[in-house]
């Protein structure tokens, strides 16, 4: 065997070539956290006040100017989940706005000791639940990371 891979066969059983010694290794997750540092949960916690925010108007809108109301909000939503997502470089980004859109719409639809409700008993209520719900999952599990920077070496040489 080479040195070079007498050093991956080691790094991978978790020894040291020299020394039979734990080796700490970076774990390679198919996602990124990116790092929580305090700027970082203070974004993802605006983003999640955000999408609170943006479920209690799209809620407003929807039953008010349907149709265009209801793709305005299911809209106003997708771009608040994939904008979220840009902005914080991840995954993280579209589920906080999400969650907060998810924790405002179902303390709406939960009706009060006075009888009184935001969502009426109608297809527009129904598909702004439901789209909604879609367009988040949509926007926090098809988010792309961009290429990784390319190396000099030439892989297979």
């Amino acid at each position: 065997m080479s040195g070079g891979e007498n050093g991956r066969a080691a790094a991978s059983s978790g020894r040291t070539a020299g020394g039979g010694a734990a080796a700490t290794r970076d774990v390679d997750l198919p996602f990124a956290f990116g790092g929580f540092t305090a700027g970082r949960t203070l974004a993802l916690l605006g983003l999640f006040v955000l999408g609170a925010v943006v479920a209690v108007a799209g809620a407003l809108v929807q039953g008010g100017w349907f149709p265009g109301g209801l793709l305005l909000a299911l809209v106003g939503a997708a771009g608040l989940f994939h904008g979220g997502a840009r902005v914080a470089g991840g995954r993280a980004g579209a589920v906080a706005p999400a969650a907060g859109w998810v924790l405002a719409v179902i303390l709406l639809t939960a009706s009060r000791p006075e009888g009184d409700f935001l969502f009426g008993a109608g297809a527009g209520s129904y598909l702004f639940l439901l789209g909604g719900m879609a367009v988040a999952v949509m926007c926090a599990t098809f988010w792309l990371p961009g290429q990784p920077p390319v190396s000099g070496a030439r892989l297979g040489k």
